[in-house]
């Protein structure tokens, strides 16, 4: 049965036009088009998202979110030392990325043109991945794992030292034989510059 107007909530609306992005692409996908999907007029869909950038752009949102909000369970996990929650969010960093475009690659590269629209989504998500990681790199710092002066600035290192393992223009790498232990290297080469010299 269709959603009614008071029935009809963003979250659904979002994951009809994850699939309408899906089915159709970013060029071709309208807000008719989910609002067809949903069962009910466009101007329902337009009393949730005021217009067709403001959809694409919760779209998108939401999309990196899910990446995010996995990684930071790994932030606070009290059970492992620093060094640990770094190497685990890393690599859990790279397996959400490689989960998506291997597993979805339609809607991988319908975000990745998305999110080359959307700079300013974009920089937000990347905003929240490196204050991730500062609080890991922070927690080094205090517990004398790591040792460096500025933990923000560590932390966007290391992110820009790995993007080849999350930046989806490098995508087609990421299942290139030996992927796996060229990642294992950069990011042992960047646990051995974190850490203090006393350990």
């Amino acid at each position: 049965m269709p959603p009614t107007s008071e029935t009809l909530t963003a979250e659904r609306i979002l994951e009809a036009t994850e699939e309408v992005l899906r089915r159709h692409g970013p060029a071709k996908a309208t807000v008719v088009d989910v609002a067809r999907a949903l069962g009910v007029s466009h101007g329902s869909v337009y009393r949730h998202f005021r217009t067709k950038a403001a959809l694409r752009e919760a779209v998108t949102k939401r999309w990196l979110d899910r990446t995010s909000e996995r990684l930071a369970g790994i932030v606070d996990a009290e059970d492992r030392d620093p060094e640990r929650r770094l190497r685990d969010w890393l690599a859990a960093l790279f397996a959400a990325k490689r989960h998506k475009a291997g597993d979805d690659p339609e809607l991988f590269a319908t975000y990745t043109v998305l999110t080359d629209e959307l700079g300013g989504v974009v920089h937000e998500h990347i905003a929240e991945l490196t204050g991730q990681l500062t609080r890991i790199v922070m927690a080094g710092a205090g517990s004398g794992d790591f040792s460096v002066p500025d933990p923000a600035a560590a932390a966007r290192a290391v992110f820009q030292a790995t993007c080849r393992f999350h930046d989806p223009c490098h995508a087609r790498e990421w299942t290139a034989p030996g992927i796996d232990e060229e990642f294992t290297a950069v990011v042992d080469l960047l646990v051995r510059g974190l850490s203090s010299p006393s350990r």
